[in-house]
C-alpha cells in the first residue's frame, strides 16, 4: 500500500521561492555571557502621545533574551516610560514643537548607532515633518542593521532610493496600509496578489520585509517567501507591531544572522500570542500580554515543539 501524493520536483524544487516559516533555532545560551553578549540594540522612537510604542518595542527586546537596550525617545516622555521600563537605558532627546525627535540630534544619533548592533527605527514616531527628515536623513546614513518599522515606514516613502542604496541590511515591517504606501497600490490588490507584489518590493528595496497581518509573509530579496503560521486573530491589537520589532532585535542579539533573526522572530512573537491566547483567550490580548509571554515562548522553543503545536506550526506542505 502507498499514500497518494505529489512527486518531489512538485514541492521541492529550487524554482519555488515560497514555503513554511520554519524558523531556525537560536544559537544556545552562553553559561559565561553579560548583557553585550545578547546584543546593544537602539531604539529610536517615541512622541508625545505615542508612550507605548518606545516602550514596547524597546522592553520585548530584553524580555525575548536581548541584553542591553538603548531608547532614544523625547525628553519630555522619557521619565514616564522610565516608570514602566526602568531596566531600559534612556537617551532624552531634544524637541520639536509638537514633542516628537528633532533634527538637531541627528549627529548624535548617528555617532551612538556606530556602538550598537541594530537600530530600530520608527515605532511612535511621529508624523511631524522635522522628525519624518531625521528619520530619512538617519536611514541614509547609519550603516549597522536597521529595522524600520511605523511611522519610519511612513518617513522614506517619500524616497524609497533611500532604502535601496543602503549598504547595511535593511529589514521594513509593515502592515497592510503601509504596505499599500510602499508600493502605491491598493489594499484590496494586495490581498490579491501578496506573494508576487512582496517578492517584488523586497528585491526592488533590497530589503527583507516582514508583511505583517494573519499568516504575516517574511519576503527576501532574492524572491524566496516564508508564510508564518504562528499568532492569531487576539494579536490584532495597538502595540502588537511594536512588541515584533524588539523580538526580531532580540533574535538577531542572541547571534542570528538578520534574515534568519526575522524568520525566528515573527515566529515567537506569534507563538508567544498563542500562548497568551492559550491562558487567556484570543479576545482581549493585548501588546503587554503578548511581550509578558515572550520568555515561556523561548523557554518553550529551545526545549523543542512536540505534538499538536508542531503540527500547527509544520503546515501541510510538511511530508
Amino acid at each position: 500500500m502507498t499514500h497518494i501524493s505529489f512527486p518531489p520536483s512538485h514541492y521541492d524544487a529550487d524554482s519555488i521561492r515560497v514555503e513554511i516559516n520554519h524558523a531556525p533555532d537560536p544559537p544556545p545560551g552562553r553559561t559565561d555571557a553579560h548583557k553585550g553578549d545578547l546584543g546593544k540594540m537602539l531604539f529610536i522612537a517615541g512622541s508625545a502621545g505615542y508612550f507605548g510604542a518606545p516602550y514596547f518595542s524597546a522592553f520585548s527586546f530584553m524580555k525575548a533574551g536581548g541584553g542591553y537596550s538603548r531608547l532614544a525617545s523625547p525628553r519630555s516622555i522619557t521619565p514616564f516610560i522610565a516608570g514602566k521600563g526602568s531596566e531600559l537605558v534612556f537617551i532624552p532627546q531634544e524637541e520639536t514643537p509638537s514633542g516628537s525627535i528633532a533634527l538637531k540630534n541627528r549627529d548624535t544619533l548617528l555617532k551612538l548607532s556606530e556602538k550598537m548592533d541594530m537600530i530600530v527605527l520608527g515605532p511612535g514616531l511621529s508624523l511631524d515633518e522635522e522628525t519624518q527628515a531625521l528619520a530619512r536623513e538617519l536611514t541614509g546614513e547609519i550603516t549597522k542593521p536597521l529595522l524600520i518599522d511605523g511611522d519610519g515606514i511612513t518617513a522614506l516613502c517619500s524616497d524609497l532610493r533611500i532604502i535601496s542604496r543602503r549598504t547595511g541590511p535593511t529589514v521594513m515591517t509593515p502592515h497592510m496600509g503601509e504596505m499599500s504606501r510602499i508600493t502605491g497600490i491598493g489594499v484590496e490588490a494586495i490581498k490579491n496578489n501578496r506573494i508576487e507584489i512582496l517578492q517584488d518590493t523586497a528585491r526592488d528595496l533590497n530589503a527583507v520585509i516582514v508583511m505583517k497581518g494573519a499568516h504575516s509573509l517574511i519576503g527576501y530579496p532574492d524572491g524566496r517567501v516564508f508564510i508564518n503560521l504562528s499568532g492569531n486573530r487576539g494579536m490584532a491589537t495597538a502595540g502588537s507591531g511594536d512588541v515584533l520589532a524588539g523580538t526580531i532585535a532580540a533574535m538577531f542579539g542572541l547571534g542570528l544572522n538578520v534574515q534568519d533573526a526575522v524568520r525566528k522572530g515573527v515566529f515567537i512573537h506569534g507563538f508567544s500570542g498563542d500562548l497568551a491566547a492559550e491562558s487567556k483567550g484570543e479576545d482581549g490580548i493585548t501588546a503587554q500580554d503578548i511581550m509578558d509571554y515572550l520568555p515561556l515562548a523561548m523557554k518553550k522553543d529551545r526545549e523543542g515543539l512536540y505534538g499538536s503545536l508542531y503540527e500547527k506550526y509544520a503546515g501541510p506542505f510538511v511530508i
